[in-house]
């Protein structure tokens, strides 16, 4: 049976040239390396330039994986960008991103799922190309978290950073079976009754201004881990797989306590997690493809290799997907 999967042909990233080390916070907060390093293993977070936005971010992420690709901007027929911090409350980012690009055959708008934006974003772009109504996509994530952030508040401010990455989807035919190149599967979630765990307290209809991003960590934790190691266990018995079939975890970078939980509780080994929360922080729906465009850059990541990903977020969403590289 011949089927159509949405194949990774090229991975992009990008990270804004400021660099914010825990030293430099500990200097304005009542904080210290040891006790960022120790709570969430970052050591440093890239932050944006004044007047650099989500969408240069989304561009240059964007433009590097094109290259990466070898494919021509005109054949892109459809951008999606996750991202919980868009330029402006409307137009979609994505269609900023698309203009800049140029690529004017493309479709483009914006997803939010705020940690969870980029396996969203995933799954929607796999699932236009599985229809057919879409042959080559780039799916972008994007954010500027640093410009939401209660800079005195210590509980959030030192777990986040700005970037993007992004991949280029391109429909190529399957077998339908584990062993066909591309996306083999995603799965998704919500529960809105868990809002109060991770929000931010404005908007256009509430406030009338942006707001901070509030979190109760621990409530979070407590769930990330519980719901991701169920998300990645739905997608391997999915596609009758096990954990050992897997080359490569590359989780939401959003606590290396999670990340380690996660892999303890699927059985997977710490030399098959990729992780960059130390070096970028938590870059929300930029940090799973953050993490793919590091791996793919260092060989880690190689062709024919069976990717593990998954992400939780504010709302609550989660989910997670398998994808043959």
């Amino acid at each position: 049976m011949t089927v159509r999967r949405s194949v990774v042909v090229g991975c992009g990233g990008y990270l804004p040239e400021k660099i914010l080390t825990n030293d430099e916070l500990a200097q304005r907060l009542d904080t210290s390396d040891e006790w960022i390093r120790d709570r969430s293993g970052i050591t440093q977070r890239h932050i944006a330039a004044e007047g650099e936005l989500t969408s240069d971010l989304a561009f240059a992420a964007a433009h590097s994986a094109l290259g990466a690709a070898g494919v021509s901007v005109q054949d892109i027929d459809m951008i999606l960008l996750a991202t919980s911090t868009p330029d402006e409350t409307f137009p979609a980012t994505a269609t900023v991103v698309q203009s800049k690009l140029g690529a004017d055959n493309a479709m483009s708008f914006d997803i939010q799922a705020v940690c969870s934006g980029f396996v969203y974003a995933l799954a929607t772009a796999d699932n236009f190309i599985k229809s057919g109504q879409a042959e080559t996509a780039m799916v972008i994530g994007a954010e500027t978290f640093s410009r939401i952030l209660d800079w005195q508040d210590r509980g959030t401010c030192v777990l986040f950073g700005d970037g993007a990455g992004a991949v280029v989807l391109k429909a190529e035919p399957g077998q339908g079976t584990t062993a066909d190149r591309g996306i083999l599967s995603t799965h998704l979630h919500s529960d809105g009754r868990l809002h109060d765990l991770l929000y931010v307290d404005g908007g256009p209809s509430s406030t009338g201004e942006v707001g901070f991003l509030r979190m109760e960590g621990k409530e979070v934790f407590r769930h990330a881990v519980v719901k991701m190691a169920e998300v990645t266990v739905e997608a391997l018995e999915a596609n009758g797989l096990t954990a050992s079939d897997i080359d490569w975890f590359v989780p939401h970078q959003a606590n290396k306590r999670i990340i380690d939980g996660t892999a303890k509780k699927l059985g997977i080994n710490g030399d098959r997690v990729v992780v960059t929360i130390d070096q970028h922080a938590n870059t929300s729906a930029a940090s799973i493809p953050l993490a793919l465009w590091v791996a793919t850059r260092d060989d880690r990541i190689k062709r024919d290799n069976l990717v593990l990903i998954e992400a939780l977020g504010g709302g609550m969403t989660w989910g997670s997907g398998l994808v043959r590289w």
